[in-house]
């Protein structure tokens, strides 16, 4: 079901969506129909970017950023994924993975074939941009940095561990996240999206290892900062076991300025629908939580802030953002004053 937007506004608008994993994907799959769609939407994108975390290191991405010494691919290929416009077949292809124990068992194709073209090429960022226009994809799409980075914490203890999948696993134990090297360099294309945007976003997504290690990235918060565009944190409808156990929405946002001060958002993106009793008991044995829905969202919540609050549940027994509710009220927050909005 499609959800319509109404505004006078006739000019395009410039969307950045900045994260990882599978948050970032639905986003930009709601989002890609508003793309140089003036004709047919009252409100539309002249351009679509995402900017993506590359900190990567366990399944497909990390076997092949071990044996080919490059940038993890995973991540990125789902972007190009929920953005293409191309046929099912094709799509298809680039989420096939390979059955079987053997050297291409678990491996995806699209990794498999962003891989190929950064050796051809000899730039992942190129590759990117290459598979990106074989897919049709409907927007742009950058690595957070080209520098082989790796995801690195501080503990409470003080040991240090390294490794994004590692570091999954003891969020509530970091003292301080930390990228190697540390002073990588973001992507020229990335901070231009960043300077044009009239929408920034930021998430959904893991906070500790997608949602920060962009904004880790040298000049990236600062980018963001000095934007004019509308910004906005997108809060997850699930605590995350062993990164985020017991986190409120407001938790997210004071952990998220520990790291960037300066960035200022204008609305935090909440849903407040709850998940049906089975669900909760399912992700309640996985030491999951739900986020939002306890009588606690309200503008006062999240200082300096509005409350962006609705139901923005897709059906099925997997608890996920539904894509167009979510682009939906992405595009009201690009749109409308600061006051506490909903989406019905």
């Amino acid at each position: 079901m499609k959800h319509h937007l109404f505004s006078n506004n006739t000019k395009g608008l410039n969307f950045v969506a900045i994260g990882g994993g599978n948050g970032l994907s639905t986003l930009l799959s709601g989002l890609k129909r508003f793309v140089n769609a003036g004709e047919t939407e009252p409100i539309w994108l002249e351009d679509l970017s995402a900017i993506v975390a590359v900190t990567d290191d366990g399944g497909s991405s990390g076997r092949l950023r071990d044996e080919l010494n490059m940038l993890p691919p995973g991540d990125i290929r789902n972007c190009m994924v929920a953005l293409s416009e191309d046929s099912q077949t094709l799509s298809k292809l680039f989420k096939h993975r390979f059955r079987g124990d053997g050297d291409l068992g678990g491996h995806v194709f699209g990794n498999i074939f962003l891989a190929a073209l950064s050796e051809i090429t000899g730039d992942f960022a190129e590759a990117v941009k290459l598979s990106s226009e074989i897919l049709a994809s409907k927007g742009h799409i950058y690595p957070a940095t080209d520098a082989d980075v790796r995801l690195a914490a501080e503990l409470s203890d003080g040991k240090i561990i390294r490794g994004e999948t590692k570091i999954g696993l003891v969020g509530s134990m970091i003292k301080r996240l930390f990228l190697e090297p540390a002073n990588c360099q973001p992507l020229p294309d990335a901070l231009a999206a960043i300077k044009n945007a009239d929408v920034i976003s930021v998430g959904p997504g893991s906070l500790f290892t997608s949602l920060l290690p962009p904004i880790l990235v040298d000049g990236v918060a600062d980018a963001i900062a000095e934007s004019k565009a509308v910004k906005m944190f997108i809060c997850n409808l699930m605590t995350q076991p062993g990164e985020t156990d017991g986190f409120s929405a407001r938790h997210h946002i004071e952990l998220f300025r520990e790291y960037a001060p300066q960035i200022e958002f204008d609305y935090v993106v909440v849903n407040d629908h709850p998940i049906s009793e089975s669900q909760m008991e399912k992700y309640a044995d996985e030491g999951a939580e739900q986020i939002g829905v306890h009588g606690s969202i309200t503008p006062e919540t999240i200082e300096g802030s509005e409350i962006v609050y609705g139901n923005l549940l897709s059906d099925g027994e997997m608890v996920r953002h539904d894509p167009e509710r979510l682009a939906q009220v992405a595009l009201l927050c690009a749109l409308q004053p600061r006051e506490t909005a909903s989406v019905a």
